[in-house]
């Protein structure tokens, strides 16, 4: 009986080891006596031949590189901190298995490779192409030594761009797709970040001008109308209130000439009575003619009957 259990479960062992599964996110290798023999990209059930053959597992699923943080120069000789991350996957098992072995095998030759592409990268453009976002527009300003700017036309879309083409020339000879590299955070030094803020800080005030010079320039015009609009209201209200008083006077002296006219002695006598009114004040001294026409006022009222 035990000769019979023995050999039973000796191939009870072997048949487990004898199929493997392949899930959807991954991508196999099989090996025999260390050497490749076969290719399985498909998800199942799948055979092997026990003992003799190996399952290497690779995934499917796009992978992360991220780099040590380097101090590059860049083309106007600014030094600064450069951090780079990139996206990739395996393209190729048996090419990648032969030439690199494993993921930390991959994520070693991407340093050399991406860390390469993207020193030369910096150190041939400017600081201010790297971080420029798009592609330069030909204005007048200055660098960050207050000098004029070289003129540029890339930005740091066009860069990362070039990198990314420059660094998957290398990578297909290795099984590797590369699928985007990105600059992830760039730090200045201490003296290009104080020549930045201060860059920063000259065109903010520039801004700031040119704001306060436009509300100058707007506050002006409203101004100017306004003072256009007083003075039309002035000249307009001048105008009528002139017609007014002249339409005033004019009935007042028709008013005046019809009570002249019905009776000229009472009429002299009234106007002799308000000029004498506005002549004569409390301290006042008069010296009368008997000619004058006060004069004659006074004999009548000392003549006339009591």
């Amino acid at each position: 009986m035990k000769k019979i259990l023995l050999p039973l479960i000796l191939a009870l062992i072997l048949s487990q080891n004898a199929f493997f599964v392949v899930n959807e996110a991954e991508q196999t290798l099989v090996t025999q006596f260390g050497k490749p023999v076969g290719e399985i990209r498909q998800a199942g059930i799948h055979f092997k031949i026990p003992l003799i053959q190996e399952v290497h597992r690779f995934t499917k699923q796009i992978l992360n590189w991220d780099a040590s943080p380097n101090q590059i120069p860049t083309s106007d000789k600014k030094y600064i901190w450069v951090d780079t991350t990139a996206r990739w996957r395996i393209s190729d098992p048996l090419l990648f298995f032969t030439t690199v072995a494993s993921e930390s095998g991959a994520q070693s030759r991407l340093d050399d490779i991406i860390d390469s592409v993207v020193r030369d990268a910096v150190s041939g453009n400017l600081l201010l192409d790297l971080v420029r976002g798009e592609a330069y527009q030909p204005i007048e300003s200055e660098n960050l030594d207050g000098g004029p700017e070289e003129l540029s036309l890339i930005g740091r879309e066009q860069i990362m761009a070039h990198i990314l083409r420059e660094a998957q020339r290398s990578t297909p000879e290795y099984g590797i797709e590369l699928i985007d590299v990105q600059i992830k955070r760039i730090n200045y030094v201490e003296q290009v970040r104080v020549r930045v803020y201060e860059r920063m800080i000259s065109e903010r005030k520039k801004v700031a001008a040119q704001y306060r010079s436009e509300g100058e320039g707007e506050k002006a015009d409203i101004l100017g109308q306004m003072q256009k609009e007083l003075k039309k209201i002035s000249s307009e209200s001048y105008r009528t209130a002139t017609e007014i008083r002249g339409n005033g006077d004019a009935e007042a002296a028709a008013v005046y000439a019809k009570a002249y006219s019905q009776n000229p002695e009472f009429y002299r006598f009234l106007r002799t009575l308000e000029s004498w009114q506005q002549t004569v004040g409390k301290n006042n001294r008069m010296v009368l003619s008997t000619e004058d026409e006060y004069y004659r006022l006074l004999q009548q009222s000392a003549t006339a009957p009591k």
